[in-house]
């Protein structure tokens, strides 16, 4: 007996989960009155189904067969069901390749779309946002539509407590987005920024160190940027959030550049002739850390900190000590 729900006002069957697949209610019932007694034909299905005539089954038939679910005709002119567990399995698939398409022209007629929005209306490219809580939405925000990379300067000064955007990068690695963050040295100055990058080189972050970088800066997916207003402090909670635009595209290239002039900041110092406190030496000095602010990481003074780098790790400089590091795979 065929098990399908109706609509009681209009007497045909109502909409299931078939419907996620392309099949109609009717064309389910046909299926079905098949599975049940595959050899009643197109006049004996329509029995089973209440339909008005076999020419109705038949075009569901078609429908079936084109669908995957049926078998062709076999040479008496019969139709069997596939095995419903292959059929179906094979049709969620489809659908769902159709939908990652449908999801990737969405992205695309987007794009199409943003760029008509500011031809008309200029002003829709930035977003002014004022204040440390709606700035720190917009970050949310931005980091939950990252899709494939998001690439960050990361400078002082530093206006609100880094755990919030912390958060959020960490969460990004576990969702397996790329993250490529490019530290000022004066930056990892402070212990605190220093050892985050650290945490966060851990968790997977790519992190390199330049001198300077020119900014403070959140690229997401090469589309989206947010950056502040202005190079100081005094310019307090105020950004500017940048949509998809020719903007955006030069501010990548611009992250792009500086990343390939970068020194990275490399990954954890396996060496056992080291100890803990000289494989973070290493590891911070050929990233370009400064003597000095390596010396205070390590709470150290100067003169001990290049006494431990000449006699431990046999470098009278800074260049022998990279020369060294890489022919030790330390770097």
């Amino acid at each position: 007996m065929v098990n399908t729900a109706y609509d009681t006002a209009t007497q045909t069957p109502a909409a299931g989960p078939w419907a996620a697949v392309g099949v109609s209610a009717f064309e389910e019932l046909v299926y079905q009155a098949i599975l049940h007694q595959p050899d009643a034909g197109a006049a004996g299905w329509a029995l089973l189904t209440g339909a008005d005539s076999a020419a109705r089954v038949r075009e569901a038939c078609n429908r079936l067969l084109a669908l995957g679910l049926l078998q062709p005709p076999d040479s008496m002119g019969g139709m069997r069901a596939v095995d419903p567990r292959v059929a179906v399995r094979a049709l969620i698939r489809q659908r769902e390749t159709e939908s990652e398409l449908l999801a990737a022209t969405a992205e695309e007629l987007a794009i199409a779309y943003e760029a008509g929005l500011l031809r008309e209306e200029p002003t829709r490219l930035v977003e002014v946002v004022s204040g440390e809580g709606a700035i720190a939405a917009r970050l949310e925000e931005l980091y939950a539509r990252a899709e494939r990379e998001v690439c960050l300067f990361d400078t002082p000064p530093y206006l609100a407590p880094p755990a919030p955007q912390q958060d959020l990068q960490a969460d990004l690695l576990r969702r397996g987005i790329i993250s490529r963050g490019i530290y000022a040295a004066t930056a990892l100055e402070d212990p605190t920024v220093l050892a985050q990058a650290l945490r966060m080189g851990e968790l997977g972050e790519r992190a390199r160190v330049l001198p300077s970088v020119p900014t403070k800066l959140l690229v997401v997916d090469g589309s989206r940027a947010l950056l502040p207003l202005t190079a100081s402090a005094a310019g307090g909670f105020c950004c500017v959030v940048v949509r998809h635009s020719a903007v955006t595209e030069a501010l990548q290239r611009l992250f792009d550049m500086a990343w390939q002039q970068a020194t990275p900041l490399g990954m954890p110092v396996q060496d056992s002739e080291l100890s803990e406190e000289e494989r973070m030496v290493v590891r911070l000095l050929t990233a370009g850390m400064k003597d000095e602010a390596v010396a205070r990481h390590l709470g150290v003074s100067l003169r001990t900190l290049r006494r431990r780098v000449s006699e431990r790790l046999g470098a009278a400089s800074r260049f022998q000590l990279g020369v060294r590091a890489a022919q030790r795979g330390w770097v």
